[in-house]
């Protein structure tokens, strides 16, 4: 492992391209070299909504709000979302977002994981039925 890296996030290849619609994801955890950190840029379009929830059988998570607004679930509770907020997520707790009406940015990020990773889909990902 180097002792540092630099990666801009936006030159990383979108992981959702033609699989999400109005959905942007870039991974940089093999990009940083890092044994213990990854890091993740989302956009979500306007009202976009995640088809899927999940959670992790040991990685914690933070994911930060860096422009628009929207809601994540979780477990059993919808949270709304403005910008600069900032959310924990244990291991444990099912998660998924939404944006709102202007769309949504965020940061995630994440600890060690063992290899090959460790999500956990959830039977469903959304506990309401508005929207």
């Amino acid at each position: 492992m180097s002792a540092f890296a630099i990666k801009n996030l936006m030159e990383i290849e979108d992981s959702a391209a033609g699989r999400a619609p109005d959905i942007e994801a870039r991974f940089a955890r093999k990009h940083l070299d890092s044994e213990h950190l990854g890091v993740t840029y989302f956009r979500y379009g306007p009202g976009v909504r995640a088809s899927t929830a999940h959670s992790h059988r040991e990685q914690e998570e933070a994911y930060v709000v860096i422009s628009g607004s929207g809601r994540i679930r979780l477990d059993e509770e919808i949270h709304d979302l403005r910008q600069w907020d900032v959310v924990r997520v244990s291991p444990q707790t099912i998660r998924a977002i939404e944006a709102g009406d202007e769309g949504l940015e965020l940061i995630a990020v994440g600890s060690g994981r063992p290899e090959g990773g460790d999500g956990v889909a959830a039977p469903t990902a959304w506990i309401d039925s508005s929207r």
